[in-house]
């Protein structure tokens, strides 16, 4: 094989290898805190305030995404990925009510409250 062939087929692998690597450092990872507080963020501001963290409800395992709210019909939440109305259960919970902003659940007896997390921003 020529020299020349030799350079020309070096600088193709080069090339490729060099843009196979360039799009793998454009993938940008993004955090989903699913509620929590990010641990990535300082709890400092720039002006040195603290942060006020909100202390972490206790919820069983129930993740409360959102809720359907009817007066008059029939409401709706979704937890834990499923839509389910008053009656229904989750795991061990049974839903008791479903009002604006919680949804009150029941378990061996005992009630539960889970409050829908308002959105920042």
């Amino acid at each position: 094989m020529s020299e020349s062939k030799i350079r020309i087929l070096t600088l193709i692998i080069l090339t490729a290898l060099i843009f196979s690597i360039s799009s793998f450092a454009q993938d940008e990872f993004i955090y989903d805190a699913k509620g929590e507080r990010n641990p990535f963020m300082p709890l400092i501001t720039a002006e040195g305030m603290l942060i006020k963290v909100k202390p972490r409800q206790a919820t069983g395992g129930l993740e409360l995404e959102g809720i359907i709210f009817d007066n008059i019909s029939m409401s709706y939440a979704i937890v834990n990925g499923s839509v389910v109305k008053v009656g229904d259960f989750v795991g061990d919970y049974q839903v008791l009510k479903i009002q604006e902003d919680r949804v009150l659940f029941i378990k061996d007896g005992e009630p539960f409250e889970v409050e829908l997390e308002k959105e920042e921003g």
